[in-house]
């Protein structure tokens, strides 16, 4: 990793972020599991907390006959994670420098830089909101409501031509703000954690972070989609351990990527 000293300016060219090696997530995943056993019931506490709105979440689309919103929901997920992860970033931080866990939270968190991350968390919802509307109108397109019946729902999404054209428009619309949600959070709310700056300052830092280190920045969006995926796929109980695992990997990303303020 090729480390550079940051002045402090937030003028876009004095923005300084760390080159690092395409291999390097590996290390944040090290780095996080280590992090995750370390911090014992209070990580995976935090997970559980997760797994269980998770799953009251999906009880409330089985109950409303929405369940059809599933697929768009978990992928809305991640456009939120990063907020949904402060705890975590707060736990590796006290494990940092040798400090107890017991007063630390995720209240606790938010109240370092209330204002500026509460500024950011809006615009991460927002742009959760903009890609479920979006789904709604091609939904709109392919049945005559907004909510389509689930008897025929995956035969007529996956089999038919209409349905194919969905997915595909879909899948790309995801890409587009999943991409653009990665960029702009990447280093954001652990930066937010850590320093007293601005949100903006913060979300510049992060796509800087990206576009400077992209291999091994789209290396770290298909680990943290592979195993948050994974967690997800058996019945949400795997993100017990799942999203621990990248929330502490992610404050070491942030750790590695932006250099200490001098």
């Amino acid at each position: 990793m090729e480390t550079t000293e940051y002045t402090g300016s937030t003028r876009w060219p004095d923005l300084v972020v760390n080159r690092i090696g395409f291999s390097e997530p590996f290390e944040w995943l090290a780095k996080g599991w280590n992090d995750m056993w370390y911090a014992g019931k209070y990580s995976f506490v935090y997970g559980a907390v997760i797994v269980l709105i998770s799953g009251l979440l999906t009880l409330g689309l089985l109950l409303t006959e929405t369940l059809f919103l599933l697929p768009f929901l978990v992928a809305g997920f991640f456009l939120v994670a990063p907020v949904i992860g402060i705890g975590l970033y707060q736990m590796s931080a006290h494990l940092e420098k040798g400090e107890p866990l017991e007063t630390c939270n995720a209240l606790e968190a938010w109240k370092r830089n209330q204002g500026q991350i509460s500024m950011v968390t809006a615009g991460f919802f927002i742009i959760m909101q903009l890609w479920i509307a979006m789904n709604f109108v091609l939904f709109s397109l392919l049945y005559s409501g907004i909510s389509p019946p689930l008897e025929n729902f995956f035969s007529k999404l996956f089999l038919s031509e209409e349905g194919r054209v969905f997915a595909i428009a879909s899948i790309a619309i995801g890409f587009v703000f999943a991409w653009c949600a990665y960029s702009i959070s990447a280093v954001t709310v652990p930066m937010l954690l850590d320093r007293k700056v601005d949100g903006f300052t913060a979300i510049r830092f992060s796509i800087k972070a990206v576009f400077k280190n992209l291999p091994a920045m789209m290396l770290w969006a298909i680990l943290i989609v592979l195993i948050v995926g994974l967690g997800m796929m058996a019945f949400y109980v795997g993100l017990m351990i799942a999203l621990p695992l990248i929330g502490h990997g992610t404050w070491h990303a942030y750790r590695a990527l932006v250099p200490t303020a001098h």
